[in-house]
């Protein structure tokens, strides 16, 4: 009896304790912006609320991932890249090891842009150089691939920027590009364990000089028993089979003006059975799951003409919050695409980062490294500014009650650890 007490309270303890989320991929656990992470801090400055700073060499429009007491950061230094690995509780590199030369900048961005993945034993990293490395925690190269020796030099005008998306067995990437090749662009799907690749599909699109180059990551749709990857760009929005790379179904209609600089920056959104695919601003289609063939008018949910050129959208399937690159902010019915609120006026900037939505709040980051926060539902309501005062492109990751925040010259943990190990 006294062993069975022990066992329920332990049982009641450990229900009670606060849940984490990791922030595995660029978009999060859930892959589209989402946590369920509670006590999140709503105030910082520079040095208020800030448990550690970690200096760091060079801007990035790569995000912080996490996985329990792991945080693992794309960087660029001068011409090099690496994989750095910090200690989450004191913000110390645990190591640091070698990508790739070649880093160089391409506007905004460097060769650093695109974001880790994990799954709690390994990290797979991307560079716009096009190499891309796996590694075990303790920092043991597992294998390496050379994308651009193996299938031709990246053709993107302003360099390659997509991120991996992970999915149980695999890691599938996206190369869309046109600007600078003739070259078709592809989907792959890679095995994680041995970086071999299991399938590599054509994806063909008839769009023109810029139109091509695509900077989105793929997303992951779910519905009934089925499972897709989405991939935005070269004017369309398609769902691929993940076991055969096979196109199921296509949606035109991203580019309806033939702009011959249409190219996609905002990544896919999947919320239950609805996609979410934003173009160069106008127009953000919303697509229901489940078509086949040619879907661009059968599975049309709305059509929005106020979109995003830069931060992804994220949605809790009630609402749809839009950040333009302005800081023009909107509030759509994400069943409907009825605009509820906007647009309503963020702190003046221009907006690179994507938001992220947390414990009813959303937190997005502009370039000056200012985070607005804004409390979520229906009514705009500004609960905070925030402000770092450093140069800012990548998007804000949350785990364990704590905000991480890159920075041009420093990645920050505001907040307090809450959650038990």
């Amino acid at each position: 009896m006294q062993r069975i007490l022990l066992a329920l309270g332990f049982i009641a303890i450990t229900s009670a304790a606060p849940h984490a989320d990791n922030w595995p991929q660029w978009r999060g656990p859930a892959l589209n912006g989402t946590s369920s992470e509670k006590n999140l801090p709503v105030q910082w400055s520079k040095t208020d609320n800030i448990t550690w700073r970690l200096t760091l060499p060079e801007w990035s429009g790569s995000s912080p991932i996490i996985w329990n007491d792991r945080i693992f950061l794309n960087v660029a230094e001068g011409p090099s890249l690496s994989l750095w690995a910090v200690e989450r509780s004191s913000g110390k590199p645990l190591w640091k090891k070698f990508l790739s030369d070649g880093n160089h900048q391409e506007r905004k961005q460097n060769m650093s842009t695109p974001s880790p993945v994990t799954d709690g034993r390994h990290v797979w990293i991307m560079t716009g150089t096009g190499i891309l490395k796996a590694f075990d925690f303790a920092g043991t190269e597992i294998w390496a691939r050379d994308i651009q020796k193996d299938y031709g030099r990246f053709g993107l005008n302003w360099g390659y920027a997509s991120s991996p998306l992970l999915h149980e067995d695999a890691l599938f990437m996206q190369v869309l590009h046109g600007m600078k090749t003739d070259d078709p662009s592809y989907v792959l799907r890679l095995d994680k364990a041995t970086g071999k690749t299991l399938w590599r599909v054509e994806r063909p699109t008839n769009a023109q000089r810029e139109s091509p180059d695509s900077y989105t990551t793929p997303a992951l749709l779910r519905y009934g028993k089925s499972v897709e990857i989405v991939v935005t760009g070269g004017d369309a929005v398609t769902g691929h089979d993940p076991a055969t790379g096979k196109e199921l179904w296509r949606a035109n209609g991203l580019n309806p003006a033939n702009n011959l600089s249409y190219r996609i920056v905002a990544s896919p959104v999947v919320f239950n059975e609805t996609i979410y695919a934003p173009s160069r601003e106008r127009p953000l289609l919303a697509l229901k799951a489940g078509g086949r063939g040619d879907v661009t008018s059968s599975h049309l949910v709305f059509s929005f003409d106020s979109g995003p050129d830069v931060p992804t959208p994220v949605t809790d399937g009630t609402y749809l919050y839009v950040v333009r690159d302005n800081g023009v902010m909107f509030c759509l019915d994400a069943k409907t695409g009825k605009t509820i609120y906007g647009p309503q006026r963020l702190p003046p900037a221009t907006y690179s980062g994507s938001p992220i939505l947390a414990e009813g709040r959303i937190y997005v980051t502009n370039e000056d490294g200012l985070t607005a926060v804004v409390k979520a539902g229906p009514q705009f309501e500004l609960l905070a500014s925030n402000d770092l005062g450093e140069y800012t492109l990548s998007s804000p990751a949350v785990s364990d009650g704590q905000i991480f925040i890159r920075t041009d010259k420093a990645l920050y943990a505001i907040g307090r650890k809450t959650a038990t190990d």
